[in-house]
Formats: structure tokens, sequence, C-alpha cells
């Protein structure tokens, strides 16, 4: 799923430089505009506001100004294309100005600048497009104390929707900028993406890394913590009190009410995630065991259950009505549920006792 979190934006490193930059220092003065060509496709504006678009381009076509002046007034002409929201004729300066001067180190800031001016124009994927080429073909900038390459993955991240790629760039994300990123937010997303991709041994990896970062929020994921311990949890148990069909797992659950066999019917309950809450409780975590002794309440008790599971069930949860509990509320659904495991196919879409809710259902 696309990420929804990615606060790094493009936009301000674009307007620091489009609007900051000008030129080095006093070497370079304004020179003649009509001693040097100018391309009347350049000239934009109105006539009577291009003069000073003509003495930076005049300035620009100097023999005799250092690789920092050219970078000033290449940045001044490209905030004026921008503030006019000439995007093409921006597009092809910059393109030019590459293309003249292939090994200069400025390009990789140039090729942003041409993917910051494709997102203005709404063509996500074409600026994605140079954000990727940037990546593989260039050596990183820091411009404004900012990685470019840190601000190219955060676009990516904004613009892909593939999971296999959004997985290379989390992996960079991490490795790379450990310091600059939100790294339990970024190790959720990419368990999410190893999902959606099949990678299930890596999903559990990403998310053990994430649970090290205890109380972790995650925007878009309110549940994050809860169901990444689910997961890890599961996969690290035995997992042997799962059965092949809801309908053996209810029969036994029955027969060993039936029997008053407290012992027995506890063993049949899930070794991890199993939950026991009221109703009101529905959405709270269930990530951890519930922390009472069955037995207690059997004591002593005439347990009862109904004939058919509550009309509220379905193809992945189910509900058993039983009353007659011995301590506080006497009501009890026990709550099954069909287990979403895919990493072990052997257990993947059996089914477990996972909890009780407590009180009647309203």
């Amino acid at each position: 799923m696309k990420n929804l979190y990615r606060l790094v934006s493009l936009l301000p490193l674009a307007v620091y430089f489009f609007s900051t930059v000008g030129c080095a220092d006093n070497r370079v003065s304004a020179a003649d505009p009509e001693h040097y060509k100018i391309d009347p496709y350049y000239l934009t504006g109105a006539k009577e506001k291009q003069e000073p678009l003509k003495n930076l381009w005049s300035l620009l076509n100097r023999q005799d100004i250092s690789a920092e002046e050219r970078f000033s007034l290449v940045c001044e002409i490209a905030a004026v294309y921008m503030r006019q929201k000439e995007y093409n004729v921006l597009n092809n300066f910059l393109s030019s100005q590459i293309n003249a001067l292939p090994d200069n180190q400025y390009n990789v800031y140039y090729l942003l600048m041409i993917a910051y001016s494709h997102i203005q124009q709404e063509a996500p994927q074409v600026a994605a497009l140079y954000f990727e080429i940037i990546l593989k073909n260039y050596p990183d900038m820091i411009v404004q104390g900012k990685s470019i390459h840190f601000v190219c993955l955060n676009q990516l991240l904004d613009l892909i929707a593939d999971s296999g790629r959004r997985v290379k760039y989390y992996q960079e994300l991490v490795t790379r900028f450990p310091d600059q990123t939100n790294l339990a937010v970024d190790y959720f997303l990419l368990g999410q993406a190893y999902e959606d991709i099949g990678e299930w041994n890596l999903a559990i990896q990403a998310y053990t890394q994430f649970l090290t970062f205890v109380g972790a929020n995650v925007p878009g994921f309110p549940n994050a913590e809860q169901y990444a311990k689910r997961l890890v949890d599961f996969n690290k148990s035995s997992k042997d009190w799962t059965f092949e069909t809801l309908s053996s797992l209810v029969n036994t659950v029955k027969a060993a009410i039936a029997a008053g066999n407290s012992w027995q019917l506890w063993r049949y309950r899930a070794k991890v995630n199993f939950f026991a809450r009221s109703w009101s409780e529905q959405d709270a975590d269930d990530s951890g065991m519930a922390e009472f002794n069955l037995p207690d309440f059997m004591q002593g008790a005439n347990v009862q259950y109904a004939a058919a599971l509550d009309p509220i069930s379905n193809a992945t949860e189910a509900y058993l009505k039983t009353w007659g509990w011995s301590q506080y509320l006497s009501t009890w659904y026990l709550y099954f549920r069909k287990i979403y495991f895919p990493l072990n196919p052997d257990i993947h879409g059996r089914w477990e006792w996972a909890g009780v809710y407590y009180g009647e259902r309203f």
C-alpha cells in the first residue's frame, strides 16, 4: 500500500535554492546583453521585465566564471522560470546545462529541479524516473544540510506503489540514513512491503526490528504494534493448539465444557495473543496473553453452550455463546478465528480459540 507518512518534501529544498542562491562573488559583473547571443525561447515573461533575465544569461555565457558561479547563475535563471511557471522552458534549460557539461558535480541538483518541475506539472511518473536516475547514476550531494539521495528516496516512496520497488527504497533508507529517518516507521512499512511481495521471513525480521521501538506510532496504522507483535509472537510459538477445521475445534471445546474438564479446556486455547475482555473493548490490543485462570471460573459451575455458533460468525471468525460461569459475568462468548500466516502453509488457514468476550453481545 502506498505510504501516506513520508514527511520529507522536495519543495523546501528546491525553493531554498531557487530563492537564495546568487552569484558567488563579484568576479562576474554585468555584461552587455547584446554581446552574447541569447535564444529568444529563453526570454520569457513580459518584455519590460526581461532585462534581468538577459543580464543573467549574459553572465552565464561568459567564459571566465567558476563552476560555483555558474551553479549560482543557473539556479537564479531556474528560479525565474519557476516563478513564471515556465516548466518546459525550465526543463529544457537545465537539460542543456547537463548536456553541455556532463561531468559537472552540480548536475545532480539540476536533475532534482527537473524532477520537482514534473511534480508541479502533475507528471509524477516522469518525476519518479528522474529520482531513480539520480539514485542510480549520480553521487550524493548535501544541500541545506540534507542529502539529495535521502530526498529522492522519500519522494519515490510517495510516488511509487509497487511493493518490490518500495522494499528497495526502505532498505536503502534504513541502511544509509538511520539517523535521518524514522526507523520505527520505516521498519514497519518495510514489513508491509515484504508481505505484499510474499517475503514473509523478511517481513517477520522487519517487524522484529520495529518492535524494538516500544510505543512507536505509525501514522495510518493505529494498531501497528499490536499487528507486528501478533505475527512475531505467533511465528516463535509452537502452534500446537491449532485445529484443521472450525467444526473440529468447536466440537472439541464443547466436549471439554460438557465434561466439566477445565484443565482440558484450557489446553485448547491459543498459547500466544489470547485475550479476555468485554465487548466494549472489542478493538483493544489482543497481542498479550489474558491473565486469568480459567479453572477458577469453572469450579462449582454448570457451564452450558449454545447448540450453534452465533449468527455474527463468518468465514474467518466465529463466536460460541456460553453461560453459567461462576464468577462475575455469567455469559461468555468464545471467539475462534482462522489463522492468517502465509509464512507456514501447514498452519495458514487452520483455526484457533483466540479469546473470550465477557457479557451479552449488544
